[in-house]
């Protein structure tokens, strides 16, 4: 028998055995690489996993096949082919070992098929925009109703705003609405509006503080163009649309696609400065001089309009402590918004639990909405690395959640500051105020983003889900090539709160029931989809963004994460 129909028939017979389960040991062989994949040791999992998971296969396979190759030129299949039958099971175990392997790449194959075309379904399912259209108005401030005052940033104060052809209904109209915010403001210390303000009020307004861009309408659209990233197609006048709008970076900003986890600014306009309620009592060194004799303002600035929302994530807190699903949930929605913006190469460079808006929907499930883009990094090219030449380069925003690869960035000839996974590490860090504990790095705790050690981080509450303790402490590495990313982390918790039976035995079937469980989840979302319960809930939304963004391999490497942690655990159980 020649080697290579020892190994052809090695081949088959390996085929055979795997499709049909006969050989235990075979079956073993396929668990154990594909163990090799999943429970990657510390090494393979802090250092590129994407990369190194799934060359184990091959670098078997043509193991196998270059061995083969050097014994059929050494002259060892000719001594063997009329030798014992031990030595003709030399060649067919290399041809078992390779069909086993092939049969699992082509395992693979198949569930990679099966995610591209799951992904095909759901991203032609766009977002829609969560105002009605008449709810927006006109390009100038005038088009619309200017309410109270219902924030007020480093940058900005936000106004709640509507359009006038936009009544209220009957029943709005049985309750003042001055009179119900004013009670509001005296018995809450947290300002929420009420359901009767948002429904007079539907959009808001933001004024940006113009300092120093002039007072021309190309020069504040310049300055002030990264707040236009979140932008839709119709945020500026038509003939607003032809300037080149450079940005803090020398480059055109980008232009984001909608996401429900993303804010939406619909109209954007340059104006006068008017005087509006609380101005002088809230920000009056803001106001041009004919308002403020000792004001620093210019007398024009930027106004963008927006859906109004209750209240920040900060807001909501400082008021309540969500429940262990819900938890899971807001943290998943901050991963998911993270994960978009990296997507279309912005980072946000300064997110925080005030510049995260939030609302309720049908169900009472919070629904999480990343804002205020002044900071971003949102370069042309879809770069997310920034040259860092010189101190005036701009890190970002809160220095306090700032990632160790942003804050202990060095400016110098050809250093580069890379925010790829800059936005996830703060989801970490603001994830111990969802879960009701102190933000590590903010001054009660007092640990700095600069210098901390991951053993420093201070426990999470016990209550909290194990898997959400496990991505938390995963965000929060130091080292970012360490890190998973936004992605890869919100894959785990899809995984955890509704995969859980597809990851009770990753033996070497896993992967086919994990496809076969994605499977059930897009029938059970397009039904939804559909006019069935919940199809517009947090929950749906969260799930149709999983199902659009299906990667084989970014889904392997958090089945990986995930069960590395579930060992960790049952280590630590056993040796209690």
């Amino acid at each position: 028998m020649s080697v290579k129909h020892a190994l052809s028939r090695g081949l088959e017979l390996g085929r055979s055995v795997f499709q049909l389960g006969l050989l235990k040991s075979g079956v073993r062989v396929a668990a154990k690489l594909r163990a090799d994949r999943f429970r990657a040791g510390p090494s393979v999992r802090t250092a590129q996993p994407r990369a190194f998971l799934p060359s184990r296969y091959r670098y078997y396979r043509t193991t196998l096949r270059g061995l083969a190759a050097q014994l059929q030129s050494a002259g060892f299949g000719r001594r063997l082919a009329g030798g014992s039958p031990r030595n003709r099971a030399v060649f067919l175990a290399f041809g078992l070992g390779v069909g086993l392997i092939e049969q699992q790449l082509e395992d693979d194959r198949k569930t990679a098929a099966t995610c591209q075309e799951i992904q095909a379904v759901f991203r032609k399912k766009r977002f829609q925009s969560p105002l009605k259209p008449s709810f927006t108005c006109g390009h100038k401030l005038e088009d619309y109703i200017i309410g109270n005052q219902i924030g007020k940033g480093s940058n900005a104060a936000v106004y709640e705003a509507a359009a006038p052809f936009a009544p209220p209904t009957e029943s709005d109209r049985k309750s003042s609405p001055v009179q119900m915010r004013d009670e509001e403001e005296e018995s809450r210390p947290t300002r929420f509006l009420t359901c009767c303000s948002l429904r007079n009020f539907p959009l808001a307004v933001k004024m940006m503080w113009n300092f120093g861009a002039g007072s021309s309408s190309e020069a504040i659209l310049k300055s002030m163009s990264q707040e236009l990233v979140p932008a839709g197609p119709l945020v500026l006048k038509q003939e607003k649309k032809q300037l080149t709008l450079d940005g803090h970076f020398g480059v055109l900003p980008k232009r984001m696609s909608a996401h429900p986890n993303v804010i939406r600014v619909y109209r954007a306009f340059t104006a006068d400065v008017p005087l509006l309620p609380g101005a002088r009592e809230e920000y009056p060194d803001m106001l041009p001089a004919r308002f403020n004799p000792a004001g620093l303002g210019n007398d024009r600035t930027l106004f963008l309009v927006m859906k109004n929302y209750p209240c920040t994530l900060r807001q909501y807190l400082q008021a309540s402590t969500p429940g262990r699903r819900q938890g899971a949930l807001m943290v998943l929605q901050l991963l998911e918004g993270v994960d978009h913006l990296c997507r279309q190469g912005v980072a946000h460079r300064d997110l925080k639990s005030d510049n995260v808006l939030l609302e309720f929907d049908s169900d009472g499930c919070p629904r999480l909405v990343i804002t205020d883009f002044g900071c971003c990094l949102a370069q042309g090219d879809s770069s997310m690395q920034l040259p860092f030449n010189s101190v005036w380069v701009s890190r970002g925003g809160n220095a306090s959640l700032m990632a160790p690869e942003v804050s202990t960035a060095v400016p110098g000839c050809g250093a580069v500051i890379d925010y790829s996974r800059a936005d996830a590490w703060a989801v970490g860090a603001i994830s111990y105020e969802i879960l009701g504990e102190q933000n590590p790095f903010y001054r009660a705790v007092g640990l700095d983003s600069r210098t901390y050690q991951e053993k420093q981080l201070p426990p999470l509450p016990s209550g909290a889900p194990a898997d959400v303790q496990l991505v938390i402490r995963l965000l929060l590495r130091r080292n970012p090539s360490e890190r998973p990313s936004a992605r890869v982390a919100a894959n785990m918790l899809h995984l955890s709160l509704w995969g859980r039976r597809a990851l009770a035995n990753q033996d070497s079937a896993g992967m086919r029931k994990l496809a076969d469980w994605l499977l059930c989840q897009s029938a059970v979302v397009l039904l939804k989809g559909r006019g069935g319960p919940g199809g517009n809930g947090v929950e749906a939304e969260l799930q149709r963004s999983f199902l659009s963004n299906l990667d084989l391999e970014d889904l392997r490497t958090a089945v990986g994460f995930l069960l590395y942690g579930r060992e960790q655990r049952q280590a630590r159980i056993t040796s209690a």
